[in-house]
């Protein structure tokens, strides 16, 4: 059973991993999901993250194709009082469909309500921010939906922390309520932008952290290092293009090393590092096998001693500091 930490001050707990929703539907089948699910469950987890527009990038697909899914499987296994079922709102659904207005997050929410066959979502997120729409409209509109129990918490995604913390303010003024979530971009490459602005503003403002691309599109998992390995997967071109320079095989050579030490391998040490951050509550990955499931599951049992977390630092800041 994994150790369940508090989602800012929400009251909802949460595993230390988030299993990310956006394969369902689009590299995995409904058949498959349902037992991926399942095995998370099993293996002591209770998070779940997705969203309506996932997976609308696929050629035929609208978006609620991964909400489907969850939904099916909730209501075939009746297991929803054992998940913390998060989902996200705001990215272009279709004609008119976008953005964070009242009337849209309204007509958005009954959508997704259905899809996933459910009466309420635990975390609804922001998808992107949306600055057409005063914040106080917005959150009026998420206030509202959580004193009808539609809603229990809300979330922010893509966020900048001047306007997290603008969020964060007009709740507080309206007393109404707040951003108690952000899921940033994060992980052992893409560093600066959380550490040096929205990380010290989550933990003084006591927001919880969920943060995406945990194995950066499966490049700290060890599979992409030559140009040739960008055929492995659909999305293999972007992650090789983006991770494949110098520090990015000088990522992957510091979480080799980790990873024989420990027994491990590269992407349960990647993850293992975001759990020990002070800032983060759950990192989002997602797996597409019972195999990859399992593995993610020892990364949350990994503990990383201080003197290996700072060796990752090293290894992984943004300009390269030499070897102690």
């Amino acid at each position: 059973m994994s150790q369940l930490r508090p989602l800012g001050r929400s009251g909802l707990q949460v595993s230390p991993l988030a299993f990310g929703g956006n394969v369902f539907g689009w590299t995995v089948d409904e058949a498959a999901s349902f037992k991926l699910l399942d095995a998370w469950l099993d293996a002591g987890f209770n998070f779940v993250d997705t969203a309506d527009v996932y997976s609308a990038w696929v050629p035929g697909h609208t978006g609620g194709e991964s909400e489907t899914i969850i939904g099916k499987w909730l209501k075939q296994s009746g297991k929803r009082n054992r998940v913390v079922l998060a989902t996200k709102v705001g990215k272009p659904m279709g004609e008119g469909k976008a953005g964070l207005a009242p009337k849209y997050i309204r007509e958005a929410v009954e959508a997704s309500l259905k899809r996933l066959q459910t009466d309420y979502i635990d975390l609804y997120q922001s998808h992107d921010d949306d600055a057409n729409t005063p914040l106080e409209e917005t959150l009026g509109a998420f206030d509202e939906l959580i004193k009808e129990g539609k809603v229990r918490a809300i979330g922010a995604s893509n966020y900048t922390a001047p306007r997290l913390a603008e969020a964060l303010d007009v709740s507080e003024r309206l007393g109404i309520a707040r951003y108690e979530s952000l899921q940033p971009l994060y992980n052992l490459y893409d560093r600066a932008v959380f550490e040096d602005e929205l990380e010290p503003l989550c933990i003084k403002r006591e927001v919880g952290v969920i943060n995406f691309y945990a194995l950066a599109a499966g490049f700290l998992t060890g599979k992409y290092r030559t140009e040739a390995d960008a055929s492995k997967s659909a999305r293999g071109a972007n992650t090789t293009r983006k991770y494949l320079n110098e520090r990015g095989l000088r990522i992957l050579d510091a979480l080799d090393k980790v990873a024989q030490q420990y027994n491990a391998k590269p992407g349960q040490v990647a993850i293992a590092w975001q759990i020990a951050r002070p800032g983060v509550t759950a990192p989002i990955a997602s797996a597409t096998s019972i195999s990859q499931l399992e593995e993610l599951v020892v990364a949350t049992q990994l503990k990383l001693d201080a003197g290996t977390i700072e060796m990752l630092d090293r290894a992984s800041a943004e300009t390269a500091k030499p070897a102690a």
